[in-house]
């Protein structure tokens, strides 16, 4: 028997079976696929919720700003106004101007006394020493369809809040 004869097998798994490891070309695909499709959904989602923030960021700016003007016409004893610019979403207080950062299509309205328009666009809710103020409402949207944020002047005693 000569050495060219003897055959010895020391693989003991059946050469029948092989293990590939990693994905076909067809997983691939099918995967990116649902990922552009899920990235094609995700973007109109963030830009509802990012101005749905801005609004409601808009909105504690100007209940800050009102209560501001409110605490300095009591701790400095005079009438303070606060100035709201519907057109150009503006406010005063006293010789200083902020814009509120809101989305362009965004519904702001203010309704106050009759003695406090200044303009078509124009308008001041005005606080008291005593604590008082003309009263008013504010009022944000995101647009037409969207809920609203109301902000509450109390004439009485000047409180402010946001209505639900």
């Amino acid at each position: 028997m000569a050495a060219s004869d003897f055959h010895v097998d020391i693989n003991p798994v059946p050469s029948l079976v092989k293990h590939h490891s990693g994905f076909t070309l067809i997983e691939l695909i099918v995967v990116i696929s649902i990922l552009v499709m899920a990235y094609a959904v995700i973007p109109p989602i963030t830009n509802n919720v990012m101005a749905g923030t801005k609004v409601k960021s808009a909105t504690r700016q100007l209940v800050s700003a009102l209560r501001y003007s409110r605490s300095n016409a009591i701790t400095l004893q005079k009438e303070m106004a606060l100035i709201l610019n519907v057109e150009e979403n503006s406010y005063s207080i006293g010789n200083k101007t902020k814009h509120l950062d809101i989305p362009g299509e965004s519904v702001l309205k203010l309704t106050t006394a009759k003695s406090e328009q200044l303009s078509e666009t124009e308008g001041a809710i005005r606080f008291f020493p005593d604590g008082s103020s003309t009263g008013g409402q504010v009022a944000l949207k995101e647009d037409e369809d969207s809920a609203e944020y109301i902000i509450d002047i109390n004439w009485l005693t000047g409180k402010i809040s946001i209505l639900p």
